[in-house]
């Protein structure tokens, strides 16, 4: 079967196709053949050996999955052969998505609803629980709520279940007027341009010159320090941008002096198997029942992982891109 995987790191181009052997099964095992797999920003990173944690090498990159299940090992339930299913790899610990078929433990498969396609099972895995956790760990009921990068896979999610959760205000920031319209259409209620320097104040002035109570950071960089201006005196900034940490101390000294919080969050340690398959049923029930919408990015083959790295790396990603073998 073909596969993707590096053997180095470096630019988009370390990204190869190779031949490898199709999985066999051990017991109680599934066989899926893949209909998409999710890339996501933090393989990039990896890539190009700057992300928090460095794999070892080579590296065969993927941790979200979707497709048919083709067969299945000894001791697994016959039922699951045929059946359309979202694979977790990485509840698992697992990798290796960029592929055309994944062995897995076969309770480990989440059947998915007829309504949703591979691709919305991909896009609700890794970026659906990430915005699902973490409008439950700072809650946003009644709350002015900030929102960076809205329109990305995360923050165009995280801007539905706020509403839903009940903000008072949603505020989306955006870098295009085409971006900014299509996270007033989720249901955000503003859309501020956080291209220039001055977007804080934008925002200060659209809430009566208080700012927001809570600000979701997915951008990390020099975008949390600017954001900080948009931020109200107790107010929390949740940070979600592993390895892209800049404020110093000057900064966090002036938190403290405003009574404010800073939260990180990391998606990983607050999964288990008991919750992922809770977790993924609900974002699943409610895309199948229109009640969510995910921004799809486009299909691409296996063969041009890399331009959907360069893509990320140039900034020109708008949605869940999928591999599609």
């Amino acid at each position: 079967m073909k596969a993707v995987q590096f053997s180095c790191f470096g630019s988009p181009d370390v990204l190869q196709v190779v031949e490898i052997p199709v999985p066999e099964l051990a017991p109680g095992e599934a066989l899926v053949r893949v209909h998409a797999a999710g890339i996501n920003y933090f393989e990039v990173l990896m890539r190009a050996d700057r992300y928090a944690v460095k794999p070892e090498l080579p590296m065969a990159p993927g941790v979200e999955v979707a497709g048919i299940v083709e067969r299945i090992g000894a001791g697994a339930d016959p039922a699951l052969v045929g059946a359309r299913v979202g694979v977790p790899l990485f509840v698992l610990g697992r990798a290796g998505g960029y592929a055309e078929f994944v062995a897995v433990d076969a309770a480990s498969l989440i059947c998915l609803p007829d309504q949703i396609g591979f691709d919305d099972a991909v896009a609700l895995m890794v970026q659906g629980l990430t915005a699902l956790h973490m409008t439950r760990r700072s809650g946003v009921k009644d709350k002015r709520v900030l929102i960076t990068a809205a329109a990305g896979g995360v923050g165009s999610l995280l801007v539905q279940l706020a509403k839903r959760e009940g903000a008072g205000l949603v505020i989306a920031a955006a870098s295009t007027k085409g971006k900014r319209e299509f996270a007033l259409s989720l249901g955000a209620d503003l859309a501020i341009d956080y291209s220039g320097s001055d977007w804080p104040d934008a925002v200060r002035a659209q809430t009566d010159g208080l700012g927001v109570d809570l600000l979701y950071d997915t951008v990390g960089g020099a975008m949390t320090k600017a954001a900080l201006g948009a931020l109200a005196p107790g107010g929390e900034l949740v940070f979600a941008a592993l390895g892209r940490f800049d404020l110093d101390k000057i900064d966090l000294d002036q938190l403290v002096l405003k009574n404010q919080s800073l939260t990180g969050f990391a998606l990983l340690p607050l999964l288990s198997p008991e919750n992922i398959r809770t977790d993924l049923t609900k974002l699943y029930e409610l895309a199948a029942n229109g009640q969510i919408s995910v921004l799809k990015g486009g299909q691409f083959p296996l063969h041009e992982a890399w331009r959907v790295h360069e893509a990320f790396e140039d900034r020109t990603v708008s949605g869940k891109i999928v591999l599609v073998p």
